[in-house]
């Protein structure tokens, strides 16, 4: 009976967030797929286009300042050489890879939620070196991985290339619901052929349905369910595995409220099955 309850309960969460392999493949694009929405591909290729000659630290319309941190020393060393914001911005919300410069321990830092009094923004062009060869470059657009990156071992040959969109792998695949394409309906993140990052559902309000993390093509960490008609207003919980490869973990609810925004369930209080 408790199986029961908890597969009933769970299952307007899998409805959402659930995969099916014959699910209208043509209607999904990748995340560089041209698109009516504006992603901001538009505006960069116009400004491109206006400026003929481009300014100095300016990159994709913002001002940046140059900063560089280096390790070590001789043959060892390691150089990074950067840009960054010279006026605070939001980064993406909807990314997960945030990088920045922390001014207090002095090195380039990756998290998901970023903190503008811990350091500031990288944008622009980025270049790492180790003795006198180019190890890893590319580009960044506020805080995100953007462009071609590319990385290199100490004798300079081809380790990895990738491609980026904003922050987002550009295998990535976005679903519409109309035929214009101007209504988000879902962000599937994928890198090297596997769900790789943050997931978005979206209502046709544009407010968010479904959202949480995959690694190595699993869910991962705490999924959020939320209710259509109140804003930002959360549903449901859902705790999944932390370990990617932790296949004998089962996943549960972890907390759960009405449509008033009132707490009616909590797992770490009540530890059982929501009646």
């Amino acid at each position: 009976m408790r199986k029961l309850l908890f597969l009933l309960l769970f299952f307007p969460f899998i409805s959402y967030a659930q995969d099916d392999p014959e699910k209208d493949k043509e209607e999904m694009f990748t995340i560089s797929t041209p698109i009516t929405i504006d992603l901001g591909e538009k505006e960069e290729e116009e400004h491109e286009r206006k400026e003929k000659k481009p300014k100095k630290n300016v990159y994709y319309g913002l001002k940046t300042k140059k900063g560089f941190t280096r390790k070590g020393a001789g043959s060892n060393s390691t150089l990074e050489l950067f840009n960054y914001l010279k006026t605070p911005v939001k980064p993406d919300p909807y990314v997960r890879d945030i990088y920045y410069y922390d001014f207090e321990r002095k090195q380039i830092r990756k998290t998901r939620d970023y903190d503008p009094q811990k350091g500031v923004l990288l944008h622009g062009p980025y270049s790492k070196k180790v003795g006198e060869v180019v190890v890893e470059e590319g580009i960044f657009y506020r805080g995100t991985k953007h462009g071609r990156w590319t990385r290199y071992d100490k004798n300079d040959i081809l380790l990895d290339k990738e491609k980026y969109y904003k922050g987002w792998p550009k295998e990535s695949l976005v679903s519409f619901y109309d035929p214009e394409r101007t209504k988000i309906k879902e962000i599937i993140p994928v890198e090297y052929g596997q769900k790789e990052g943050y997931y978005f559902y979206f209502f046709p309000n544009g407010s968010i349905a479904v959202s949480g993390e995959y690694e190595y093509d699993h869910k991962v960490g705490k999924w959020s369910l939320f209710y259509a008609n109140r804003r930002g207003r959360k549903q449901r919980e859902i705790q999944y595995r932390t370990d990617p490869f932790d296949d004998n973990f089962k996943p549960y609810i972890l907390r759960e409220w009405n449509s008033k925004g009132q707490q009616i369930y909590d797992y770490t209080k009540d530890k059982k099955i929501p009646q």
